[in-house]
């Protein structure tokens, strides 16, 4: 990990898996219930949701290639402030500015390329260390962002 979280290690929590899609469900499904219990909003749910399939699968197929006997460590920590996730894999890694725009027309038709433009969008920091082989993703929680709410009493 980075210096610049190093601080952080303590508080995150770790959870190890094969390079199995299925697998891939344990700690997704744990982050999800830890951004329920700190009451993230319906939207920011969706966002982390849609974020970490997509970065879980990249580790998993792109990353690792879905060999077996690769893991894929996955940190996160979760409080009243923000969601903290970072996912590594044991693969050759890559260049995020080296990949091809997907909204270039020529690759609007084709099925893939589009995971690094929806974490962007969707999160509110991505940074890729080690050569691509780990994804920091950051969420901030917004109280009181849940559609329906009014500020106006």
């Amino acid at each position: 990990m980075s210096d610049n979280h190093a601080h952080h290690d303590e508080t995150f929590k770790v959870c190890v898996i094969k390079s199995d899609l299925r697998e891939a469900e344990l700690p997704k499904q744990a982050i999800l219930a830890d951004a329920k219990r700190f009451q993230f909003s319906e939207s920011a749910t969706f966002a982390i949701k849609l974020a970490l399939e997509e970065a879980l699968v990249n580790a998993v197929k792109h990353g690792n290639c879905c060999d077996l006997s690769k893991r894929v460590v996955v940190l996160y920590n979760v409080n009243e402030d923000m969601l903290e996730v970072i996912i590594r894999d044991e693969g050759a890694g890559f260049e995020p500015e080296r990949v091809p725009d997907c909204t270039a027309p020529e690759r609007l038709p084709l099925p893939n390329g589009r995971g690094i433009m929806l974490l962007r969008a969707y999160m509110d920091k991505v940074e890729y260390r080690n050569q691509g082989r780990e994804v920091y993703l950051m969420k901030r929680r917004v109280p009181g962002a849940d559609e329906g709410e009014s500020s106006v009493s």
